[in-house]
């Protein structure tokens, strides 16, 4: 009863919040979801809308990405400094990408190529990019888990937001060795977990995914994570939370010895 009757306000007053709008157009785990989080300008309709947003944005989840967000951005900028500002970087679930066209933007001689499944994500990040003049992005369909080859190795791969909706580690264990297959010997594999979540029994009970499905997550320890990468044969695993405390971000190097199949 009490989700039903969460579901019920927000479905009707909650729709006066642009945020949960979004959310129940698009899915709350979607890429589109996540560009107005990062964001975090409030909107809704009448004063009240605007208020519900708020708080919504608030909420300790949406703090926690875009403290990862900003933790994810910190660790590129290293990885690219240490490449003399010239790396090629894939995001193999980037949404519209909006933190990676600010690396873009900052870094003129790194190309970037964001991939995604969903057309929405895509189509709203290649508008943000052409409105701020960036020509060393680009957007392409594609499935992070049978990711296509690059023209050329990636420097650098990101996963950020991805492994923390699939609930079959088997799948993200495989995903891990199949991105080593598309970096250079010298390339670093950069994704995210989630390590604990206050709010996974009201998300699970109420808020719809991408795919109109209740949205289940699961929270994994560093110490998984590190078992997925040194399994695929990476090396150097490193990771570090995000202020919030409940998502790390992990880095792997690629030293070029034999990958695990």
């Amino acid at each position: 009863m009490k989700w039903t009757i969460m579901r019920l306000l927000l479905r009707t007053v909650g729709q006066l919040s642009e945020g949960i709008r979004i959310g129940y157009r698009h899915g709350f785990d979607s890429g589109t979801m996540l560009d107005y989080v990062y964001a975090n300008e409030p909107r809704g309709r009448l004063g009240l809308g605007r208020l519900i947003d708020r708080v919504y944005l608030n909420a300790v989840g949406w703090r926690a990405i875009r403290a990862r967000r900003a933790l994810l951005h910190d660790i590129l900028r290293e990885e690219v400094s240490a490449r003399a500002g010239r790396a090629l970087i894939l995001d193999v679930a980037s949404g519209p990408g909006r933190y990676l066209q600010d690396l873009a933007k900052e870094q003129p001689e790194t190309q970037v190529v964001c991939r995604d499944l969903t057309p929405d994500g895509l189509a709203l990040g290649e508008r943000q990019a052409a409105a701020r003049g960036l020509t060393n992005i680009v957007y392409e369909q594609g499935d992070a888990f049978e990711p296509a080859p690059l023209d050329r190795p990636a420097d650098i791969i990101v996963v950020s937001g991805l492994y923390e909706l699939i609930l079959d580690e088997e799948l993200i264990s495989k995903s891990v060795a199949r991105l080593r297959d598309l970096l250079a010997p010298d390339g670093v594999l950069i994704f995210t977990t989630q390590t604990r979540h206050p709010q996974l029994e009201f998300i699970a009970n109420v808020l719809p995914n991408r795919d109109g499905a209740l949205w289940v997550m699961e929270c994994r320890s560093v110490q998984q994570a590190h078992g997925w990468a040194r399994e695929a044969g990476f090396e150097d695993v490193v990771s570090r939370m995000e202020k919030v405390g409940l998502f790390a971000v992990t880095t792997a190097q690629n030293t070029g010895g034999l990958k695990s199949r």
